[in-house]
């Protein structure tokens, strides 16, 4: 999924589940800023005090990604949570970790890591990991079928829009390289972007969009990305009213009717290819009162000023100077961008040490 359901989506979802405005900013900010957290390393300031933070994502073209390590500690908690076939902890008909670490729907998997959230929700950064088990929570619908590593489950081929089926990527290079390229298309991207879902490009994280794929054993895959998001909207507001409840098993509503039909007709009319264009038209609908609630001007700002990290460490720059010392204030300890940080390591620990050995898998 890309920033306007990671961000705008959730906000309304956060919102709609009973969270005013601060709150719902605090887990909206966190849920798309799982996709911008791409530095790591020690911040030194000039007191000699020092906070070691950890990213949360790689660029799309970057060296990490062909280094298993960085798969295992990025992409598999953060993105392509495995759903363990589908299968509860204690049943052993799972399989082997090939088929384990597959992303899977709201697997017991995500369950549980939605429930340990909640249990944690006291915690001074209760509200971005809720942001960051949300955008984690949603990707196991926008990545189902999927794994976060080089895994043969991402050797598709066949990758095609159904509503437009001459529009596809693989058709329009065809028409340009010829019959050859047509089969190919799809495997070098994924070889090339080894990311889980590398070959079949954005088309799982447009809401809008009904694709196929054929898989690696050659069987056809149809995806309906409105129908999932949709389901995914749904789900998320039930555990964030959950969350408010304190509670990981109360019996909640989620998404009422109404609001189920506004969400989803944005997620069906709002069919540009550019998820920024399609952000911007979400929170055009936020600032406008389109939701039950009062118009909010929104905003999302992942570096620079304005953003949580200007407001923490007063830098512009997109990439951390290893050498920069920057001034200290207590207030860094209760900044938005270090209980952000806090809560990356929290909830990566918790998957990989935690939950994920629940299943039988290791990781890391």
């Amino acid at each position: 999924m890309q920033i306007d359901f990671h961000h705008a989506t959730t906000y309304v979802l956060a919102r709609l589940a009973g969270f005013e405005h601060p709150e719902a900013n605090i887990i909206a900010y966190s849920a798309q800023y799982v996709d911008d957290a791409t530095n790591s390393g020690i911040i030194v300031f000039t007191n000699h005090a020092m906070y070691n933070h950890t990213r949360s994502a790689h660029k799309t073209v970057d060296y990490r990604n062909f280094k298993e390590l960085a798969n295992h500690l990025v992409w598999i908690p953060f993105h392509f949570l495995p759903g363990n076939n589908n299968r509860p902890a204690d049943d052993n008909s799972a399989g082997d970790f090939d088929e384990k670490i597959i992303c899977t729907p709201d697997s017991p998997v995500a369950r549980d890591m939605v429930s340990a959230c909640i249990m944690n929700k006291n915690s001074p950064y209760g509200l971005h990991r809720l942001g960051i088990t949300m955008h984690v929570y949603a990707d196991t619908w926008a990545h189902q079928g999927f794994a976060g590593v080089n895994h043969k489950t991402n050797d598709i081929s066949k990758l095609d829009d159904e509503d437009n089926p001459g529009d596809s990527l693989s058709s329009r290079l065809k028409t340009y390289f010829g019959d050859k390229f047509d089969s190919i298309a799809s495997k070098l991207v994924g070889d090339t972007l080894p990311l889980g879902h590398g070959a079949a490009l954005s088309y799982p994280d447009r809401p809008y969009l009904n694709w196929s794929y054929k898989d690696h054993h050659k069987i056809k895959v149809t995806r309906d990305n409105p129908t999932d998001f949709i389901e995914a909207s749904d789900k998320m507001c039930m555990a964030m009213q959950r969350f408010l409840l304190g509670n990981p098993s109360a019996n909640v509503p989620g998404l009422l009717d109404k609001h189920k039909y506004k969400i989803e007709q944005l997620f069906r009319d709002i069919r540009e290819e550019d998820g920024e264009k399609r952000h911007a038209i979400w929170l055009n609908h936020i600032s406008n009162g389109y939701f039950d609630f009062l118009p909010v001007n929104l905003t999302y700002i992942d570096k620079g000023v304005g953003s949580w990290k200007y407001e923490a460490l007063g830098t512009t720059q997109n990439t951390d100077d290893k050498n920069e010392k920057y001034g200290y204030s207590p207030l860094f300890l209760k900044s938005n961008w270090k209980l952000f940080h806090d809560a990356l390591q929290a909830h990566r620990f918790y998957v990989i040490h935690d939950l994920l050995p629940q299943y039988g898998i290791c990781v890391a």
